[in-house]
């Protein structure tokens, strides 16, 4: 099955541009048993496999997508970043669309508006999770602006030992069950002698002051990491020619974890974020929040091999991959990045917070602490470049390493709508860590009421965290612009959007797709107890 997807695609790229067509898939979701490392998992799959098959379409076709649930259960499919029909979405309950019932088909019909990099997902509880997700590739009309001798999809992904509705409930249980790395009597002395005494016990007492810890950057651990179905171990082989030009189509589809991505010995030339192609940033690392999709170009120009080297933020695993001139070629893997500690900057976003219930997960208002003595605007002093590159979300590369950043995002073509937004729509991201509920503006999606935009009309939506963990946010229907200091006709237009812990990110939307939209945390245990909500675009015509 690889092998014959893998041809397939080899081919429709050969064709490049070719006449708009109806192109028909047939897609059978059902139970499956997978081996990874030796280790058996029965799992949910897309025509048997995890992840499910590779879909190609060229912009303009008319897809024509049969999706047949032999599972007990309803069943739905997403097509993530996709602007379509309402109905077509695969949101249950949203637009009329009844999802697909144990032993049903539905007949997804929508025409391709756009072109790049995208991946198609369950959309019901988490089956996600258990493995209904695979990649979705788009050829744009008229050719890749930056053409490539090769192209090869790079989806990553996850497994667990227990499947997803156990994992909730022991979140449920206990926020922090899956958190294995918290600070030991060890830590604690030497951060002393680094810091001080006095200033690590007051460390201390702010994180227990929360009931918090400092290295909960994941919510949950204990995952196998996967490279288009394949572990680190099974490290597939992507081949090039050397001096070709080589696109990497990355995916991080994961249930909940954000990942570190670089290939050591080449330097990445990001040309697309989220299928919307940007000014080329060349670049030695990248993080990827769950959802987003990344396109780079890398230029091998060694006759030897490299490893392709994707890390949790949490340092919890890693997946690799090897692009080689010749099959059986391997590189060095390299070490994971040290992880980092969570810092009080990261809290700089939450005023007013009641630690009782942590209804608005706001860290600014925290009873009994002396913010005077803590000075949260400044790190410890770092000793080493090692402590110095541990301290925060954003940390985790070597100094000299030049990441990605939000900022360096610039869209390669002249936004269309470059209008000044007539309002402004705030959202609160915030939870009940102790309940394990998830909210937005302190609201459950259950007790939400939608937001209500008019058709056509341009606004801001200003996302504020007020939690100590990064939500990956990711709007359905219409894309947005992310205010990141470029201008407004170069704005990066993107549909999953990373709000970092405690940090307040805006984004300009242009109501121009009718329908309701599911707005949510992409992290899915997030989205599915609780970090959802509904946005309304009146249809055109509307008053």
């Amino acid at each position: 099955m690889r092998s014959l997807l893998a041809f397939s695609f080899a081919a429709w790229l050969a064709a490049g541009a070719a006449a708009a067509e109806t192109r028909v898939y047939d897609l059978t979701i059902g139970e499956t048993t997978v081996t990874i490392d030796g280790k058996s998992y029965d799992r949910l799959a897309i025509n048997g496999t995890i992840p499910g098959p590779l879909l190609t379409f060229t912009e303009g076709d008319e897809a024509v997508i049969r999706v047949t649930n032999t599972l007990d259960e309803p069943t739905s499919l997403h097509w993530h970043g996709l602007k379509l029909p309402g109905i077509m979405d695969g949101v249950t309950g949203f637009n009329g669309y009844p999802g697909i019932a144990p032993g049903a088909t539905f007949t997804y019909r929508f025409p391709i508006r756009q072109a790049g990099t995208y991946w198609y997902h369950s959309h019901t509880g988490l089956q996600e999770q258990d493995g209904l997700y695979a990649p979705l590739v788009i050829m744009p009309k008229a050719g890749e602006v930056v053409k490539a001798e090769r192209d090869y999809v790079v989806m990553l992904s996850d497994i667990h030992p227990e499947r997803g509705e156990r994992i909730l409930r022991n979140l449920k249980v206990d926020p922090g069950y899956y958190n294995k790395g918290k600070r030991t009597v060890i830590d604690f002395f030497r951060d002393a002698a680094r810091d001080g005494l006095g200033a690590t016990l007051r460390d201390r007492l702010a994180w227990g002051e929360m009931r918090m810890d400092p290295t909960d950057l994941a919510d949950v651990t204990g995952y196998t990491y996967l490279l288009n179905g394949r572990s680190a171990a099974a490290n597939q082989t992507l081949l090039f020619s050397k001096g070709e030009k080589v696109r990497l189509r990355f995916i991080n589809g994961n249930a909940m974890s954000f990942m570190d991505v670089r290939i050591p010995g080449l330097k990445m030339i990001v040309v697309a974020a989220d299928a919307s192609d940007v000014q080329p940033v060349p670049v030695d690392e990248f993080r990827m929040g769950i959802g987003e999709t990344y396109d780079v170009i890398v230029i091998p120009d060694a006759d030897k091999a490299y490893t392709i080297f994707a890390e949790a933020i949490d340092r919890s695993g890693y997946v690799r991959a090897t692009l080689a001139p010749r099959e059986g070629m391997t590189a060095d893997v390299p070490e994971m990045h040290p992880r980092a500690l969570l810092t009080m900057d990261d809290m700089g976003a939450m005023p007013g917070m009641d630690h009782g219930d942590m209804a608005g997960m706001d860290h600014g208002d925290m009873a009994g602490m002396d913010h005077a003595a803590m000075d949260h605007n400044a790190p410890p002093d770092p000793k080493t470049i090692d402590e110095a590159r541990r301290m925060g979300w954003a940390a985790g590369a070597p100094p000299e390493t030049r990441e990605l950043s939000l900022a360096d995002l610039k869209a390669l073509v002249p936004n269309a709508d470059t209008r000044p937004p007539v309002r402004e729509i705030t959202v609160t991201l915030g939870g009940n860590m102790e309940r394990y509920i998830w909210l937005l503006n302190g609201k459950p999606f259950e007790d939400s009421d939608p937001i209500q935009l008019k058709f056509g009309e341009r606004v801001r939506i200003t996302y504020v965290n007020e939690t100590m963990m990064a939500h990956p946010m990711h709007l359905h229907g219409p894309h947005v612009q992310v205010e990141n200091g470029q201008p407004p006709e170069r704005l990066p237009t993107k549909h999953v959007v990373v709000v970092p812990p405690g940090k307040t990110v805006s984004v300009l939307l242009t109501a121009d797709e009718p329908g309701d939209w599911a707005l949510h945390c992409h992290l899915l245990n997030h989205m599915v107890s609780g970090m959802m909500a509904k946005v309304s675009i009146a249809p055109e015509g509307t008053p």
